[in-house]
């Protein structure tokens, strides 16, 4: 199993960065898919899931609700995650799962190495 994030990059308050994470090794369109983040000297923080199939229903962290979007394309096997109105706080490592908000809890979750989304003026 492999997932492979990009698309993380520096930005102003205010800006917008879309991440991508392209995943083999497994019957993507079967699986719900998360993004979890990791910001300097802190835990994981869970900040959204896709849903399983056609990826019509997704969850999101209420620090990120409104300002952030899951999706998914399973002809390519990708999730996205289109960030706008990037705040400081939301600089993190930024990190795609496969599995959904409570397969995410647990230490062994297949995880990609993550890509680093900084915000500062």
């Amino acid at each position: 199993i492999q997932l492979v994030e990009s698309g993380g990059g520096i930005v102003q308050p205010g800006g917008s960065l879309r991440l991508s994470c392209e995943t083999s090794g497994f019957t993507f369109s079967n699986w719900d898919m998360t993004w979890v983040r990791q910001a300097p000297g802190k835990g994981p923080e869970w900040v959204s899931t896709v849903n399983a199939g056609s990826g019509s229903s997704a969850q999101y962290a209420d620090s990120v609700q409104g300002r952030f979007t899951i999706s998914r394309d399973n002809t390519k096997n990708t999730i996205y995650l289109q960030m706008n109105d990037l705040k400081p706080e939301d600089t993190a490592l930024y990190i795609c799962a496969k599995g959904g908000f409570w397969a995410v809890q647990r230490p062994d979750y297949d995880r990609g190495e993550g890509t680093q989304v900084t915000v500062t003026s």
